[in-house]
């Protein structure tokens, strides 16, 4: 008879997914998305086992090691095989669970490299000789093993066993110390399974960490599991299967590189490097994962850029995750989108108001952040927030608010700055809408600063929401490091609010005498209710109270209904006044002056912002006139003379003004009239900022040089005892002078808080200086006159517009800067006095003249009925500027605004 031969089997095709160690690999089809897979053992071998983690399937709870060459077979498998197209025979043996075979690596079985023998030759596993039937087969793998062993090759080499066995850490005791001791340097790994689309386990070489990674910054569907911790397949989520196999064709048992990011329990956060790419970006541009903010602030913001490009185009084009999505944030463009503006309140810890180009105002809030936040109220049952005590203050009483508002007010009051809308959050219950926006001044972003000090913390939003600032991750980054830090309210310590103490009328009669004393208070506007009336703090005392400007009278501003109080119309220009004051003076640091209070407990007084008295600027601008009590205070003439400009240029309540001309005027306007010209030799000293000048004659100089030299002489051989002299206001002292640290005659004009306020009388200079730095001066040198003499500009005004007052001042300063001028006296009657100033003793070159020439000066308003040759010539160089369109005549004759405005008229 003849024996039967067996059926010639006809290979399969199919790609390697993974090897599972040194005898056994799982192989998917050619055929199907997705394919199916199996199991294939190889034929006629028996290769060392690896080791296995603690409570694996199948495992129990033990721990196990490799068999010695165990990591080197499976690595051999797994470099030549996986992702590769092969050839495989198989069949399952009778009574077995397992399909065996043998895999052709090539496409064409004749020529293909047969695994099994490569193995063999390798020295990296057995052949089974005992026990089985011999085939042709198995004797050609028996005659390969003996040759391997003849070579000393693999597990047959004479080196120690114990030198291939891997030591396999299975667990890391700290995982944020070991991501800080990464040093986020990229660590070479091979991933060895995939739970879902965003989460992995790796061996870390060279040290055989194991370790699950979830994907830094993205997260893909997941599964849900069953009692024993495996994928329920009754519970399917959408896209899950998909975005496992798409890392699993991509990743598994690849060589990678992995950068970790952070940890989280037991599970590490990190970067996967593909030699061809990031696979969280390529994920999220298929859409099958989405960015999460939890953890995607941890890398690097060009990483994070490219991942949420990677998103955003695949929900442009409606990918998979993204198939049902909808745009719902409005397109906003042009100028509503980006634009520059100037900050004029920090309305809380988040929102600024903002004055634009074209004079409008805008309030924007800093986008996707929160100010700080009132602890432990409780919201009842109707989910609305429960009531706040009596009295209660957000900005004093909710901690660290104060210090968020102060940080905005100093770095932003009166500021410029770049807004760009990021998105509008639509009206919703009692809020209206609200414009929210990315602000920076200088390149830097406002939110970003105030949330890397603890002073805001970062909104968390659903991962469809694209309503967020298109700063947010730089927003997360910095709200990490804040957190890291324990700064702010991430703080660990019990925050207190600020105790701000409130001056009401009793407290202010036992306040007045110490404000009194201390001659000059700092502090802060916190609110303007009209163009004289302020709320004030004062952080010396941490105390509030009402100000109120002394010695004008100013129109009240519209006032809204309060409480049971009825909305009331305001007076004329009240309300101009009111804007005027505020954009001068909210939430700026000012310098006030109490002389007394009223009935209800409002201190009257002076008030100085950036050295400009407020009682006189609001004159100056005709929002106010001077009050009788202003004519008998020290700033009378001040006061005077800003009523008598807004006067002459009829400005706002003057705008009817109809001049009066007493007998006293006409002999005034004689003596502009007959102008005497006696020039006199002069070194202009000091120029202050309302245009007022000190001139020295030039034959007093050697004097005051003279006296001066006696003085320091004298000091020198007794020196005064530093703080041994208390300064009064109104003192004629010595003082040394910061600059040179010499001594030089000063009036005292203020004294508060361990300094004082002096006039050199010999220059006009002002300073600010330590009471330590002042002595008493001997009486030989006090009855001296002052070698220095104020004089005012005749006949002209500095311009209304404070960019071309400066221009103005800053001209005048340059042309006086020469060793002699020639000074004429034009007017004796007013203080102080008005003179005209000369570069040489003939009075053609009239410095005055060239600046209103140039534009930069404004020639008062004077009515005269005799003619006047200084004052024509000076129209008439007024006239050449408005010509030549120069500096404040550059869109035209002003005046003619004012006249058509105000009734001015020549």
């Amino acid at each position: 008879m003849t024996t039967p031969t067996a059926p010639v089997q006809i290979p399969k095709k199919g790609i390697v997914k993974q090897v599972l160690s040194g005898d056994a690999v799982v192989i998917r089809s050619l055929n199907g998305a997705p394919p199916p897979e199996k199991q294939l053992a190889f034929s006629g071998i028996t290769a060392p086992k690896l080791a296995r983690r603690p409570g694996a399937p199948g495992e129990g709870s033990g721990d196990s090691k490799d068999e010695p060459w165990a990591w080197e077979a499976r690595e051999f498998l797994r470099k030549k095989l996986v992702g590769q197209e092969i050839l495989f025979i198989s069949e399952k043996p009778p009574n077995s669970t397992r399909e065996y075979g043998t895999v052709f690596l090539g496409k064409d079985i004749n020529t293909a490299e047969n695994i099994t023998e490569s193995l063999v030759s390798e020295g990296l596993v057995s052949v089974r000789r005992e026990g089985v039937r011999p085939t042709a087969e198995l004797t050609r793998l028996g005659e390969l093993e003996d040759e391997a062993k003849r070579a000393g090759k693999g597990k047959w080499s004479s080196s120690p066993l114990s030198e291939h066995v891997r030591d396999v850490k299975w667990s890391i005791d700290n995982l944020q110390v070991f991501v800080e001791k990464s040093g986020g340097k990229p660590i070479n790994a091979v991933i060895e399974h995939v739970r879902d689309g965003s989460t992995v386990r790796a061996f870390l070489l060279p040290d055989f960490h194991y370790v699950t990674l979830m994907i830094t910054g993205i997260r893909c569907n997941g599964y849900k599991f069953d009692d024993q911790g495996k994928p329920d397949p009754t519970q399917k989520v959408e896209f899950a299967d998909e975005a496992r196999y798409f890392v699993e064709v991509r990743l598994l048992q690849q060589d990678v590189e992995i950068i970790l990011n952070s940890a989280n329990n037991t599970t590490l956060s990190g970067s996967i490097i593909h030699p061809k790419g990031n696979i969280a970006e390529k994920l999220l541009s298929e859409g099958f994962a989405r960015c999460v903010d939890w953890s995607i602030s941890a890398l690097p913001t060009a990483e994070i850029q490219q991942l949420r490009a990677a998103e955003a185009k695949a929900r442009s084009e409606n990918k998979r995750i993204w198939k049902t999505y909808q745009a719902k944030t409005p397109q906003i463009t042009g100028k509503e989108k980006e634009f520059t503006a100037t900050v004029v309140e920090v309305v809380n810890g988040d929102a600024l108001q903002l004055k634009l180009a074209n004079g409008a105002f805008k309030k924007v809030f800093l986008a996707s952040i929160r100010p700080p936040r009132e602890a432990g109220r409780a919201a009842p049952e109707d989910g609305k927030p429960a009531p706040r005590p009596k009295g209660f203050r957000p900005l004093y009483d909710i901690p660290w608010m104060f210090e968020a508002r102060e940080y905005l007010r100093k770095k932003l009051i009166g500021k410029k700055v770049h807004v760009v809308i990021d998105y509008i959050q639509e009206a919703r219950d009692t809020f209206p809408e609200k414009s929210c926006a990315t602000v920076t001044i200088s390149g830097k972003n406002i939110a970003e600063a105030l949330v890397s000090k603890g002073l805001a913390t970062v909104v968390r939003y659903r991962p469809d929401d694209e309503q967020r600032s298109t700063r947010y991750d730089e927003l997360l980054k910095a709200e990490s490091k804040a957190e890291k830090s324990q700064l702010g309210v991430h703080s660990k310590k019990d925050s207190a609010p600020l105790r701000v103490t409130e001056i009401d009328a009793a407290r202010a009669k036992l306040e007045l005498s110490a404000f009194q004393r201390v001659q000059t208070i700092d502090a802060i506007v916190e609110f303007v209710a009209s163009g004289s009336r302020f709320r004030v703090y004062i952080p010396k005392s941490n105390s509030l109270a009402t100000f109120l400007l002394g010695g004008i009278s100013c129109p009240r501003a519209t006032r809204p209904a309060t409480g049971n109080l009825p909305a009331s119309e305001g007076e004329e220009f009240g309300d101009e006044a009111l804007l005027f004051t505020k954009e001068k003076c909210l939430q700026r640091e000012v310098t006030i002056k109490v002389d007394t209070h009223d009935k209800a407990g409002n201190f009257i007084g002076w008030l100085w912002v950036d050295n400009l008295n407020m009682s006189v600027e609001l004159v100056r601008a005709g929002f106010a006139s001077v009050h009788f009590t202003g004519e008998k205070s020290a700033y009378a003439s001040l006061l005077k003379q800003a009523e008598d400009s807004a006067k002459s240029q009829k400005l706002r309540r003057w705008k009817n003004y109809v001049e009066e001309e007493p007998k006293e005027k006409h002999v005034e306007e004689e003596r502009h009239v007959d102008r005497k010209v006696n020039y006199e030799e002069v070194v202009v000293t000091e120029v202050s900022a309302e245009g007022t000048f000190f001139a020295q004659k030039f034959a007093d100089g050697p004097k005051a040089v003279a006296l001066l030299a006696k003085l320091r002489q004298e000091f020198e051989a007794n020196p005064p005892l530093p703080g041994a002299y208390t300064p009064k206001r109104g003192d004629i002292a010595a003082a040394k002078f910061t600059l040179d640290d010499e001594w030089y005659r000063v009036k005292v004009e203020k004294v508060a808080a361990g300094n004082a306020v002096v006039h050199y009388i010999d220059y006009g200079n002002r300073e600010t200086i330590p009471t330590t730095r002042l002595a008493s001066l001997p009486a030989a040198y006090s009855s001296e006159k002052p070698f220095a003499v104020e004089y005012s500009l005749p006949y002209v005004i500095l311009p209304k517009d404070e960019e071309f007052r400066e221009i103005a001042l800053k001209y005048f300063r340059e042309d006086i800067s020469v060793p002699k001028l020639y000074l004429n006296v034009e007017s004796r009657g007013a203080h102080p006095q008005s003179a005209s100033l000369h570069k040489d003793e003939s009075g053609t070159t009239d410095i005055i003249r060239a600046l209103i020439a140039e534009g930069l000066l404004l020639v008062e308003n004077i009515k005269s009925k005799r003619p006047n040759k200084l004052l024509e010539d000076y129209r008439a160089a007024q006239d050449e500027a408005k010509k030549a369109h120069l500096n404040i005549w550059e869109y035209g004759d002003i005046t003619e605004d004012d006249a058509k405005e105000f009734g001015l008229g020549n």
